[in-house]
């Protein structure tokens, strides 16, 4: 099992800055590192056994990988002695980090998909580095030992869990403060429970009307809170674009004034995905939810009120919350789940405004997004985790065979 915890560090002033220095470096770097990626790409566009396409009067170089310009970093360090000051690690996630969005631009992730072109890193872009092999020993009570940074302070609110190994250690630069999360595992604490309780079952049902609406009839509201905090959000915005000197520090103030703003938004959304998701998991062992399209969702008239539902990260959480509780989450295809009957499987039509499921053929009245939920564990009867309990239906299935006997 992986886990991860986040603490907020609490760095001296000269911490600070060292901790900034560090990450204008590695911006620096990442910037020269991607320039050299595509300065190959726009003279080859094929590796040197390949014929181009394209052709050059330069000869042909060796293609950029992580391998090679790992490899370059020994003359960096030469070349420009205070890169000597980090730890060889961090620079070495750099590196990684210049190929994985080299690689996803030309060849896609392990789905196929195309992310965009990589750009620059402007100043105030680079958040972020990793310490690849972290260790237990650099935790001592409410302190950290940073190779080559020294002992930093953080905020232990609280503890890490015993028999975790820690693997990686990430220093992260937020619009209110720096933070570190420790990557844990455990190899001997199951992904899941063997002894999953199947008939603690549900199938939800994610919207907009309501968050999401179970199958046996918890409705969770929506929280919106963006919408709520839209008309502060302007008001700081607006403000902000009468400072046109980008230089002042006026400027820079209300720079962060507003993306602590959009922080506490994104803190506030956050903490109600966690609430939902331990609601849900102490009550249900196993999670059926629909696997929603959510980017095409994104480019309708719908695409505030999506993103600021968050379903995304939302279904996230709850897989990992499931996967450290010992439960189960199954993701099933939404289609004609609203449609269909979840007790006769018969084909009920309904426009987006009818919120109520009343059958002709089984006479089932329900809410529209109860039926929809009780499609959705229906369809997931197929997961292994069913059948190797040999379960054939649902408890709602079983009513209606139970119905069929006694009316034969």
């Amino acid at each position: 099992m992986r886990l991860a915890y986040q603490y907020r560090l609490r760095p001296t002033a000269a911490q600070m800055q060292n901790l900034n220095h560090w990450l204008d470096m590695l911006r620096s770097q990442y910037n020269w590192l991607l320039a050299e990626r595509f300065d190959w790409w726009e003279l080859h566009r094929c590796p040197v056994n390949a014929c181009p396409l394209v052709s050059s009067i330069t000869p042909p170089k060796e293609q950029p990988n992580y391998y090679n310009q790992k490899r370059s970093l020994v003359a960096l360090k030469k070349e420009r002695s205070w890169y000597k000051a980090m730890h060889s690690q961090v620079l070495q996630d750099m590196v990684r980090r210049v190929g994985l969005a080299f690689d996803r631009y030309l060849k896609g992730d392990s789905n196929g998909k195309r992310s965009g072109k990589p750009r620059f890193k402007g100043k105030g872009r680079y958040h972020s580095f990793i310490y690849t092999q972290a260790e237990n020993d650099w935790i001592v009570g409410n302190q950290v030992s940073l190779p080559k940074l020294g002992t930093i302070k953080f905020i232990q609110h609280r503890p890490l869990p015993e028999g975790f190994d820690v693997k990686t250690a990430i220093i992260s630069k937020k619009a209110d403060d720096w933070y570190i999360t420790f990557s844990l595992v455990d190899e001997s604490v199951p992904t899941i429970n063997p002894n999953i309780d199947i008939e603690k079952s549900v199938g939800i049902d994610l919207g907009l009307k309501d968050f999401l609406v179970t199958g046996d009839g918890l409705h969770v509201p929506i929280p919106q809170y963006y919408r709520k905090a839209q008309k502060r959000l302007a008001k700081e915005q607006r403000k902000l674009a009468h400072k046109k000197n980008k230089a002042s520090k006026r400027r820079a103030k209300q720079v962060r004034k507003v993306a602590k703003l959009h922080a506490k938004i994104a803190r506030q959304r956050k903490e109600f995905h966690h609430k939902t998701a331990v609601l849900l998991l102490r009550k249900y062992e196993v999670i059926a939810h629909e696997n929603l399209n959510i980017k095409g969702l994104a480019r309708t008239r719908l695409a505030k009120s999506v993103q600021d539902a968050g379903w995304g990260t939302f279904i996230t959480i709850l897989a990992n919350k499931a996967e450290k509780a010992g439960c189960l989450t199954i993701g099933v295809n939404p289609s004609g789940t609203t449609q269909m009957c979840s007790d006769c499987d018969a084909h009920v039509p309904k426009t987006l405004s009818d919120r109520w499921h009343a059958c002709p053929d089984c006479r089932l009245e329900l809410h529209r997004d109860e039926n929809s939920g009780r499609n959705m564990l229906k369809k997931a009867e197929g997961h292994p985790v069913f059948k190797a309990r040999g379960v054939r239906s649902t408890r709602w299935t079983m009513k209606r065979e139970a119905r069929t006997l006694s009316a034969g």
